[in-house]
């Protein structure tokens, strides 16, 4: 039977670290992100987790994909994760490399609770606030450092609903406005659109 008791971090109490400096959005989705991982019996939150959440919560980010269709493509597959795809990941702990873990047998550096790839996405999403003169982070810096990690789970997520990330980070560096070069039709990569 696998292990229900909480992530470190997670029985409500507020963590230090990042969490001091988020947004309203981005730390109800860390909140609600912890309680997804507890529910599927996961030690860690995860960048998935994360996608998921912010997904659900976040009427910003849900635009920054363009097409409902493309959303809608995302958290069918995401909501699979208890039942297909995650299976893989349980007990393991995420670790794309963007965050040094310690050594073997110690806590990993950042947010207590967070797999280490998402402890590299919080603090990429406040350096990106800080960037933008912000006194705090928001859901599209969130989504903007989950895409800017191609070695984590919610990128491997991004790739398989055939999201486009190079597409997506453009624009959400305001590179790319969302009706320019085709609009949400080039976010979606293998599913019948075509760039204009």
């Amino acid at each position: 039977m696998p292990d229900r008791s909480p992530p470190p971090g997670a029985a409500g109490q507020s963590s230090p670290g990042p969490g001091a400096r988020l947004g309203a959005v981005p730390a109800s989705v860390v909140s609600a992100a912890r309680r997804r991982a507890i529910r599927d019996a996961d030690r860690h939150v995860d960048t998935a987790h994360l996608l998921h959440t912010l997904l659900e919560a976040d009427p910003e980010v849900r635009a920054a994909f363009g097409a409902g269709a493309q959303v809608a493509r995302l958290l069918t597959y995401l909501v699979q994760r208890s039942i297909g795809y995650g299976l893989r990941w349980r007990g393991a702990v995420e670790d794309s490399g963007a965050l040094r873990v310690v050594g073997a047998g110690r806590e990993e550096r950042g947010t207590p609770g967070l797999s280490p790839a998402a402890a590299a996405a919080m603090q990429g999403a406040l350096e990106r606030a800080r960037c933008r003169g912000a006194e705090r982070a928001e859901g599209l810096d969130l989504l903007a450092a989950l895409v800017a990690d191609p070695g984590c789970r919610a990128a491997e997520v991004l790739r398989r609903a055939g999201v486009d990330r190079e597409l997506l980070s453009a624009r959400l560096d305001g590179s790319l406005p969302a009706g320019a070069v085709g609009g949400a039709a080039v976010l979606q990569r293998g599913l019948g659109s075509e760039a204009v």
